[in-house]
């Protein structure tokens, strides 16, 4: 199938465009290197330089690969900053994911597989399924909700196939692909980047919440099981018109356990600094996945906290600069 990666540069929409070309695809990358790494592209990807905001760029895109496909990664992601720029959010998440959508109706895609969040649900103490409550705690999950319901009306209206894929939090390295954000807020990296001499600390936001150490708690999923489960979407999409599905472990873990762990993969000491809560960050987020286990033949493959913290440190240690490296 010929397939258009969209968001293609970046972390988790490299390393599916790299699964992509492995099993046979013909793969257009489609980013315009903001957030995205040329060097993560794959080498048998044909990279296409173009902005979703400006609809003549996607138009161009489409017209040249004609994709049966569309795989959606283009977004502004940091759920603190949302907060401090929600216009930011809107106009780069959902307008520009509509420019997408309006100019996939037109050149007749039928399939798209978008990638969304476990920040659309409400904190619960309990795993979050499908059917828990939806209520975003920041304009970043409002942005991905509101794309889901977009989709939904896309598929209604245009007969579009989409596979929604609410990821919890995505970690670790898959070959030559590793997690390098700039400005880097995610806090795998973040301690390891501490480990290696680059920062000082780690800060924890919040030590308060009602969780039994008092941090926030979440679900972290590798990237090559992440990775995996795009193409599984793809293939349901064959024979399916619809699907929506958590994608985590269903293991929480604590800020200060990761930190921990952290400490145990590098070996090497690292400091933490206490920090007043970010707006936004719910207590607890922990997925249960067993609709994509059941309706994708979904098995993650590394599920244990001290393997995907280990391919993190790895990466870094072989690109302590990132991507610059």
């Amino acid at each position: 199938m010929k397939i258009l990666v969209v968001g293609g540069a970046g972390y988790i929409g490299s390393t599916v465009a790299q699964q992509l070309v492995e099993a046979g695809h013909t793969v257009f990358v489609f980013d315009n290197l903001v957030k995205g790494h040329l060097q993560a592209v794959p080498e048998q990807a044909r990279f296409i330089s173009g902005d979703l905001a400006n609809l003549d760029d996607i138009d161009l895109a489409l017209d040249m690969c004609m994709p049966d496909a569309v795989f959606h990664f283009a977004a502004l992601i940091e759920a603190g900053e949302s907060m401090k720029k929600p216009a930011r959010y809107f106009r780069a998440n959902v307008s520009n994911t509509l420019n997408l959508l309006e100019s996939c109706a037109t050149h007749g895609v039928t399939k798209l597989i978008f990638s969304s969040t476990a920040a659309v649900f409400a904190a619960s103490d309990e795993p979050l399924t499908e059917t828990s409550t939806i209520a975003p705690a920041n304009c970043y999950g409002e942005t991905k909700l509101m794309v889901e319901q977009m989709l939904r009306w896309f598929h209604t209206v245009h007969g579009l196939r989409y596979a929604v894929l609410r990821y919890f939090n995505a970690c670790g390295a898959y070959g030559p692909r590793g997690e390098a954000h700039s400005p880097e807020t995610h806090l795998i990296p973040l301690t390891l980047q501490v480990a290696l001499g680059q920062r000082p600390f780690i800060s924890v936001y919040g030590a308060d919440y009602p969780t039994p150490d008092g941090t926030c708690i979440r679900d972290y999923i590798h990237i090559y099981d992440l990775a995996t489960a795009h193409l599984l979407a793809l293939n349901y999409l064959a024979d399916h018109e619809t699907i929506t599905c958590n994608l985590g472990n269903g293991n929480g873990y604590s800020v200060r356990e990761v930190i921990d762990m952290a400490r145990k993969v590098s070996a090497r000491p690292i400091e933490t600094a206490e920090s007043p809560r970010r707006p936004g960050d719910a207590p607890r987020l922990v997925a249960a996945s067993d609709l994509a286990r059941r309706e994708l033949s979904w098995q993650p493959k590394f599920t244990q906290l001290e393997d995907m913290v280990g391919s993190a440190w790895e990466w870094m240690l072989r690109h302590p600069n990132g991507y610059a490296s």
